[in-house]
């Protein structure tokens, strides 16, 4: 088993040395009765006599570390400004390798077993993690997402106006837990639509005329139509009234400013002359 090695403290070793040079005791005696090696104490009484000038010559001793501590300064300078030019240039450099080549062919400049780790190249190219490491999970692509995929195909094959909703109730039926929106997912991932009449819009005729928005000219400030005088402006709409046998069509002219009925008119048939006779009775009255 080796012995753990002694340390002696600098105190301890002026001590010694002190005895020597007294020269009461031989420096055997000296070292036998501290438990010390004679070389080590003849070590440490030539390094006391060689350092011994400085006791009486403290500049030279400062001067000494003061230079030492000016070059040490000035290598620090000099280190730090070269270290912030590196820093600059690397800043432009990836400033520039961001904006003009893409996140695909920066990470095919990823290299393994260089001194740089790959997360300090991640940082350095400017890519994140996360597109490195992270794998999309393939929806449905589990064995119980494939049986639940088949199961809805079966049920669109057989009722294609089938929405999310009545499909996520036949799989309730079936046995599968599931939520409504996913099964939608699912629906969707497989291109499946509930067939059903769309609404339909009115299609206009380009060749019709397009007539000009009269009450633009009664807009004020706010964009708000005002109708302050009688006369002004009438609106006609027709509408039909169902009947035990049949149904009645009814015509009328309203003001806008009075609320006033003009004249109205009812007929069995819809024609031309229910809208021009009504509209004729109106303009008798003004």
């Amino acid at each position: 088993m080796s012995r753990k090695r002694k340390t002696y403290s600098a105190e301890y070793k002026a001590k010694l040395v002190v005895e020597v040079l007294r020269e009461e005791r031989t420096l055997n005696e000296i070292a036998s009765s501290y438990e010390v090696l004679p070389k080590s104490l003849q070590n440490w009484k030539k390094q006391f006599l060689e350092n011994a000038s400085l006791a009486f010559d403290k500049s030279a001793v400062v001067k000494e570390y003061k230079e030492q501590i000016e070059t040490l300064e000035r290598e620090k300078d000099a280190t730090s400004k070269k270290l912030g030019e590196v820093i600059v240039e690397r800043d432009f450099v990836v400033g520039k390798l961001k904006s003009s080549v893409s996140s695909k062919s920066r990470k095919e400049l990823l290299e393994t077993g260089l001194e740089i780790s790959k997360n300090t190249q991640l940082k350095l190219l400017s890519i994140p993690k996360s597109s490195i490491y992270y794998k999309a999970v393939v929806p449905f692509s589990s064995d119980t997402g494939q049986e639940i995929l088949n199961v809805i195909d079966k049920i669109y094959t057989k009722y294609p106006y089938y929405g999310h909703r009545r499909v996520h109730k036949m799989l309730g039926r079936f046995g599968f837990t599931i939520g409504r929106k996913k099964v939608r997912t699912a629906m969707k991932l497989m291109g499946i639509i509930a067939l059903y009449p769309k609404p339909k819009t009115t299609i206009a005729n380009k060749e019709h005329q397009k007539y000009p928005y009269l009450l633009k000219a009664f807009k004020n400030d706010k964009n708000q139509v005002v109708i302050d005088k009688p006369n002004q402006v009438w609106s006609t709409d027709i509408t039909y009234i169902k009947l035990d046998k049949g149904f009645v069509y009814l015509v009328a002219v309203i003001d806008w400013n009075t609320k006033k009925i003009l004249s109205w008119k009812l007929s069995n048939t819809m024609d031309v002359s229910l809208t021009t006779g009504v509209l004729k009775e109106a303009l008798e009255q003004v």
